[in-house]
């Protein structure tokens, strides 16, 4: 991500991609001030991180048995897919 004087600002797909380091405080501070940054100007963004953060959460709570193997199958699908997906 290229962040400071004349480079450009993280894109939304960048803040996805670092996302996880940011949540666990392991981003350089220079990209974690460019992704708060980003997050001043783009209520879309601040709701995905607020709602990822809650997932997260709630993730943390579950015990393997707990998620049926179909929603879990489903889940890595999805994530794969999102994954794989051209930047918009």
């Amino acid at each position: 991500m290229e962040s400071g004087p004349g480079k450009a600002a993280p894109s939304c797909r960048e803040i996805v991609d670092l996302l996880m380091d940011y949540l666990e405080a392991t981003l350089p501070p220079e990209e974690a001030r460019a992704l708060e940054r980003h997050l001043a100007d783009c209520p879309p963004c601040v709701a995905f991180v607020n709602t990822y953060k809650g997932t997260v959460q709630v993730a943390r709570r579950l015990t393997p048995e707990e998620i049926p193997p179909q929603l879990t199958e489903r889940l890595l699908d999805f994530l794969r897919r999102e994954r794989a997906a051209p930047p918009s």
